[in-house]
């Protein structure tokens, strides 16, 4: 079946449009939207498929979708904006903020590596009931009481579901109001741009479902998972509980995501809530909106955007929790609270910087070519950190695009 494509792209860009199109024929894509900006100026803004798994429901111009991780990239926008307003020292201990963070040895944690995932606080240190995550102060309590997983500092570990609490329980305790409230009036809001991080019950007819891949077939194996292991489409799993990072190979992902309600995504009480790790919902142009303000030297100033982007991994350090989670190499680059283009999957320029969402959600700001691109499914994919196949042709004919208007910076 022929999936229509709605939407515009400039002249130069009708690759992007034929991509997005053999998504659709080839690729498995459900519902999706792409948009992107060069300048300033939308060149690429489409969507087409369906908002839910029966084909019941259009994807619309203003159709929101959960965008996971992809969030991380407006909440650490929030914290940038906090420090290029002289609120906010990144090497300050985060106890300056939040004094109760002090406790079990985290006295001397500065902020900078709660953006940087250095912390060593991928999961609360004790098991938490199911449903908790929506409780804000049960969580941050919890996260406060915790002893590091690892010593500070000391490695690097995606904290896949507790960057949102961390980061914005910070930014709470400076500006008084939560990180979703802060992203609203500060930036969404003035720009106009629809995402959203506790999503008002109101916008929820507009909200794409989320589907599975089209195989949840647990991958075959010649060996038999062992007794402290369950099979699952992710591969071998530990059992719970899991007390430590040697438990298992999968032990630091398993602890990182344990708290995301996976089966609730489409559920209201998921929506409304405040993950600002994982649970943005938002249009392709509204996030491309954002970066373009980052791409054209607005909204933060020009030293906060080197420093956002400037490595703070330690030579060619892996991730504790992405080296079993990404089909991406081993090494790992990270800013303060972006992505990094160390493999290309957001163009040729190394220096652009975003951000992944599970399934294959992405979105990044290119400053010195002046890009901005966001994608978005509800169609689960491979992709965490934008190498999803359906992203990657789209940002290859982005840039081939590009190139027609001039020399474009990049490797």
């Amino acid at each position: 079946m022929t999936v229509r494509v709605h939407g515009t792209c400039a002249p130069g860009f009708e690759g992007v449009r034929a991509e997005f199109e053999r998504s659709f024929a080839e690729r498995d894509e459900l519902g999706a939207a792409v948009a992107a900006t060069v300048g300033g100026e939308l060149v690429v803004d489409l969507w087409g498929g369906d908002a839910d798994r029966t084909g019941t429901r259009p994807w619309e111009r203003d159709t929101l979708v959960n965008v996971y991780s992809t969030t991380k990239g407006m909440t650490s926008l929030c914290a940038h904006l906090l420090v290029d307003r002289g609120e906010l020292d990144l090497d300050a201990p985060v106890a300056r903020y939040w004094p109760e963070f002090a406790d079990a040895g985290k006295a001397d944690i500065p902020v900078r590596w709660l953006l940087s995932h250095r912390a060593g606080l991928i999961a609360p240190g004790e098991p938490m009931a199911p449903g908790a995550v929506y409780d804000w102060e049960k969580v941050t309590e919890a996260l406060a009481a915790t002893r590091p997983w690892w010593r500070p500092g000391t490695a690097q570990g995606y904290h896949a579901v507790t960057f949102g609490f961390l980061v914005g329980e910070v930014v709470r305790r400076i500006t008084g109001v939560s990180l979703g409230t802060f992203l609203r009036t500060e930036v969404t809001g003035p720009l106009g741009a629809d995402v959203h991080v506790g999503t008002q019950e109101s916008e929820h007819g507009r909200c794409a479902d989320m589907a599975p891949p089209l195989s949840r077939e647990a991958p075959p194996s010649s060996t038999p998972p062992s007794p402290a292991s369950s099979r699952t489409v992710f591969g071998d799993v530990p059992r719970p509980p899991v007390t430590g990072l040697s438990d298992h190979p999968m032990a630091p992902a398993t602890l990182a995501l344990q708290y995301l309600p996976l089966g609730d995504v489409n559920a209201a009480a998921y929506r409304c809530a405040e993950i600002p790790a994982a649970n943005g919902h938002a249009t392709a142009r509204g996030i491309a909106a954002v970066y373009a303000e980052l791409a054209c030297g607005r909204l933060l100033s020009s030293g906060a955007v080197e420093r956002l982007r400037t490595c703070q991994s330690d030579g060619d350090e892996p991730d504790l929790v992405l080296r079993t989670g990404t089909s991406l190499a081993d090494t790992w680059p990270w800013g303060l609270g972006y992505m990094l283009n160390q493999y290309g999957q957001a163009g040729p320029n190394p220096r652009a910087f975003g951000h992944g969402g599970a399934g294959g959600s992405y979105a990044f700001a290119d400053p010195e070519n002046g890009v901005s691109y966001a994608y978005t499914m509800n169609r689960m994919g491979a992709g965490t950190s934008g190498e999803d196949l359906r992203s990657v042709h789209l940002v290859g004919a982005l840039y081939e695009g590009l190139r027609e208007r001039g020399p474009v910076h990049g490797r």
